[in-house]
């Protein structure tokens, strides 16, 4: 009965049956071993606060582009944003030569000091400076995905700028609390993204890359958590520390802005101890200004550690720049090697990395 709509009904199937087996042959031999269509992974770095350790990242960076290693994701906080958004804008060159300029007596003519805002820095100048090596770029319209993290006034929100003015942006990352002014950002007002996300795993993930290498400056800057007992608590009259050779009057603990030396002195006198009858190191103490830098930067290295934690990078590298100061900008020539130095120790699990993902990913 019907005979040739019987035998349409079967070469119809046969055809479809045919069609899936070769689909599904394809399908088979482009993700099967040597057919080779595998995804690779889309690559994000995360950079690190720091202040003038920063430069580090700007041969950790050189050192993937050697090893034709491109991120394709990008993202940084204070230092991190402003190295971050010179390569994804294509002037890591600019900005390594302008690093390697810095004089102690440079970094201090830089500093347009004001009382009447809402830090001692005005940033003028060096907002000058970036908007002539950034120009007019906006982050959403460079072919690297790039990020920065600022922290909001008031709310403490942490807010992602991944739209706008890069140099603004940039900017609001790396606003220092009391020592930037803060920046207004498309009407908030932002200051240093560390309070909040030193490192930003976090937003290279959410920017869309699979793995994430995140270059941490804080790792060997602080003991780890450790508690140290008074070793005196129980005595009556602890002893007295020795004495030691007198130093300059902004002269401090951790050699804070020694790379302004003597610049240091005209932004820190105000705020100096002045109830010791002898300028030692042992009477007077640090300045409000230091221990300010200090108390914000242990803070950071708490944070840092606990975002870490809770959102761990596929690749965390601790650059070894704990015996630069914070404030030793003029020593770029060093922090570049260091950089370079801890991209090098870290290739090898780089490589892995990517080879580990190639496998699995279809």
């Amino acid at each position: 009965m019907y005979p040739n709509f019987s035998r349409s009904i079967l070469s119809c199937l046969r055809h479809k049956k045919g069609k899936l087996m070769r689909n599904m042959f394809m399908r088979r031999s482009d993700t099967g071993s040597g057919g080779g269509r595998r995804r690779t992974a889309k690559l994000g770095i995360a950079l690190g606060a720091g202040a003038a350790r920063g430069w580090a990242h700007i041969g950790f960076l050189q050192e993937l582009d050697a090893h034709r290693v491109r991120a394709e994701v990008v993202t940084g906080t204070s230092i991190g944003a402003v190295c971050g958004g010179a390569y994804a804008g294509g002037k890591l060159i600019e900005l390594e030569a302008f690093a390697r300029s810095l004089t102690k007596r440079r970094i201090f003519s830089m500093m347009d000091v004001s009382l009447a805002g809402g830090g001692l820095i005005g940033g003028s100048r060096l907002r000058a400076k970036l908007e002539a090596a950034l120009g007019n770029l906006n982050a959403e319209e460079l072919s690297i995905k790039f990020g920065a993290v600022a922290t909001e006034i008031g709310s403490g929100h942490e807010v992602w700028l991944t739209k706008g003015n890069m140099a603004e942006a940039i900017r609001a990352s790396y606003a220092l609390p009391g020592l930037f002014e803060p920046v207004n950002f498309h009407g908030r007002w932002m200051v240093d993204g560390a309070l909040v996300n030193p490192v930003p795993v976090t937003l290279c993930r959410a920017l869309g890359a699979d793995l994430v290498i995140a270059v941490n400056l804080s790792t060997d800057s602080f003991a780890r958590g450790s508690v140290k007992p008074d070793e005196y608590e129980d005595a009556a009259h602890p002893p007295v520390p020795a004495s030691q050779p007198e130093l300059p009057d902004h002269a401090s603990p951790r050699g804070f802005l020694s790379a302004v030396s003597d610049g240091a002195f005209a932004l820190s006198w105000p705020f100096r101890a002045a109830t010791a009858p002898t300028k030692t190191a042992s009477a007077s103490g640090p300045g409000v200004a230091a221990v300010m830098i200090d108390a914000f930067n242990i803070m950071q290295d708490r944070v840092a550690r606990s975002r870490l934690a809770g959102d761990p990078p596929d690749i965390l590298v601790n650059a070894k720049v704990g015996r630069v100061g914070l404030f030793e900008f003029h020593r770029a020539d060093e922090l570049i090697a260091l950089g370079r130095e801890a991209a090098r120790r870290a290739m090898d699990d780089i490589r892995a990395a990517q080879a580990a993902f190639e496998s699995y990913a279809f």
